[in-house]
């Protein structure tokens, strides 16, 4: 029997890139042990147990950052070498054989505990522009599994993000008229799907809120994934369907002609690997990675990037309803989209971890 350790977490982005390759073990052989190592802070709290696997819990331990070095590299200090232990005694008390990371606070100390107890260790990075944990640990292990293509690490193979199940085996065509019966939308009349995340982009959200009704006029539909962050007004108009939150994203993105989003790794490589064609406009705040992830797609002709500042009703009039009427080019987007897009990131980073398997 296999005993498999997968850490790191925190966003969507990570985590369900994780559970992905939990559940393609498990599939492959039911009798694995899986565990996973993860923080009560990220979301890997809630979709891990949710999934089916056990959640070990420890705190999370930031590398020190340039801002608050002194007081950041005490609680670094103090917490590093408790984390790394814990782990080392969960390697030890699972007969652990391989640890997968995707990044993470937890991710780092996972791998420190690997090294230590001499067993291999495997990366995922989801993000164009990697984090801290995996920077550090690409330097340690020759098994480095990137989304996208260009990402700088050492060792780094493409492997693209290993999806969901309902995502990598979605046929849009066959399922596109059920999808838009599935949220109250006319099955012939093309559909503009606005996602702005499990928070709610505020800026998506007001744009096409204040827009909805010409988009409308243009002869598109809106099903618009609002998240928390709600604007004080909705429109209410045929045509126009509002979500606080979608469980079946599968469907939403079958339903759809174009999307708008931000450009977190998994929605890029969802809608690349679907070849949907997409107005990305990247989270303004943090270290740009959102810009990055969008990049290939963007330069292959499959995707627009937008900054959020000009993600304006204005822009929605000049730039976006133009595109929605042009057939031609949405299609052509969607050809460019689907030509960088991945589908089997999964089966790739199962050979990544076999072969680590395999160097032990």
């Amino acid at each position: 029997m296999t005993s498999y350790l997968l850490a790191g977490g925190g966003t969507a982005g990570h985590v369900n890139p994780m559970l992905a390759m939990a559940d393609e073990i498990r599939l492959r052989d039911p009798q694995a042990q899986i565990v996973c190592v993860g923080t009560a802070e990220g979301l890997e709290a809630t979709l891990v147990p949710a999934r089916g696997y056990e959640l070990v819990v420890i705190p999370r331990i930031p590398f020190p950052r340039l801002r608050g070095f002194i007081s950041s590299s005490r609680n670094f200090a103090k917490g590093w070498p408790q984390a790394v232990s814990t782990i080392s005694a969960l390697i030890r008390e699972r007969d652990v054989d391989v640890v997968v990371g995707v990044g993470g606070y937890t991710a780092a100390p996972a791998y420190a505990a690997a090294r230590k107890a001499g067993i291999p260790f495997v990366i995922h990075e989801a993000n164009a522009k990697p984090g801290l944990a995996n920077r550090w640990g690409a330097l340690r292990t020759p098994f480095v599994g990137v989304t996208f293509a260009g990402t700088p690490l050492p060792h780094a193979v493409t492997v693209g993000t290993p999806l969901r199940k309902e995502i990598e085996s979605l046929d849009i065509p066959s399922q596109r008229r059920q999808a838009r019966a599935h949220f109250g939308l006319e099955v012939n009349r093309p559909v503009l799907v606005v996602t702005s995340g499990s928070q709610g982009a505020r800026s998506i959200n007001t744009t096409i809120a204040a827009a909805a009704h010409d988009i409308v006029a243009a002869g598109y539909q809106v099903l618009h994934i609002v998240g928390q962050n709600k604007p004080e007004s909705l429109p209410s108009l045929p045509g126009y369907v509002a979500l606080d939150y979608c469980d079946r994203m599968d469907l939403a993105l079958a339903a759809a002609n174009m999307v708008v989003s931000r450009a977190g790794s998994a929605t890029v490589s969802e809608l690349s690997a679907l070849g949907v064609p997409a107005v990305y406009v990247p989270y303004p705040v943090g270290n740009g990675e959102q810009r990055f992830n969008a990049a290939g797609v963007v330069k292959a002709g499959g995707g627009v990037l937008v900054e959020d500042a000009r993600f304006t009703p204005g822009w929605v009039a000049t730039t976006l309803i133009p595109l929605l009427r042009d057939e031609a080019a949405l299609e052509n987007m969607g050809t460019h989209a689907a030509s960088v897009g991945m589908r089997d990131g999964t089966a790739r980073m199962m050979n990544l971890i076999d072969a680590a398997l395999s160097s032990a």
